[in-house]
């Protein structure tokens, strides 16, 4: 199964993006999906083909946000898929079912579309207001997770849903408990300085109803 901790990196620069992703690697992060907009493609593909040996390394999946190309040209573990990119049918068709394809989704009709277009997981959000997003979508607050989490169970919707938008250490333990399976954070890891204790603190209430 998926693991329970998503890092969305963050950072201008290649370099700044390198740092923050190798930091958050170190700490424990086992799961990378690399956001870098509003760059040429020589940048994004410079800074994946760094990324990519660094994941392999800390054995961590290595996802490419946005840029279906550039996930199949440098051969990541999959690509995620924003609202208004590539249909994930269309990406399936180009990556092969090997690959892990993620979608963003914003209500429970977005998740059933994904679904049945063969979506490997859901980034479901904005939890709260967040400042690393533009065009924000509705925020949907814990009661939003709830109702759309029933909605699944009742339709026996099973896909992973990833939580994202705003998450502090706080709202992990209330989130797990309305269903969802992880959380997709950035901010949070990419400002601490304890990272180390902080990914340490996320992993025990992430898997705290896990029997090992």
């Amino acid at each position: 199964m998926y693991n329970k901790l998503q890092y969305i990196s963050q950072g201008e620069t290649s370099k700044e993006q390198l740092y923050n992703i190798h930091q958050a690697l170190d700490a424990g992060c086992k799961w990378v999906q690399m956001r870098f907009k509003n760059q040429t493609s020589k940048e994004a593909f410079a800074l994946a083909e760094k990324v990519k040996p660094l994941c392999e390394e800390y054995l961590a999946n290595f996802i490419i946000n946005d840029d279906l190309h550039l996930a199949e040209q440098i051969a990541a573990d999959g690509v995620h898929l924003g609202l208004t990119d590539m249909k994930i049918d269309e990406a399936r068709a180009i990556l092969g079912t090997t690959k892990i394809i993620g979608g963003t989704a914003n209500t429970f009709e977005d998740i059933q579309n994904h679904v049945k277009n063969g979506c490997d997981y859901i980034g479901l959000g904005p939890f709260r207001f967040t400042a690393t997003k533009e065009k924000l979508s509705p925020i949907l607050g814990l009661s939003g997770y709830f109702e759309i989490l029933q909605k699944m169970k009742k339709n026996k919707i099973d896909v992973p849903v990833y939580a994202i938008g705003g998450i502090t250490l706080k709202d992990v333990s209330p989130l797990m408990e309305t269903g969802i399976h992880g959380i997709a954070v950035s901010g949070i890891i990419t400002e601490s300085s304890e990272k180390k204790i902080l990914i340490k603190q996320l992993k025990e209430k992430l898997y705290a109803n896990v029997i090992v």
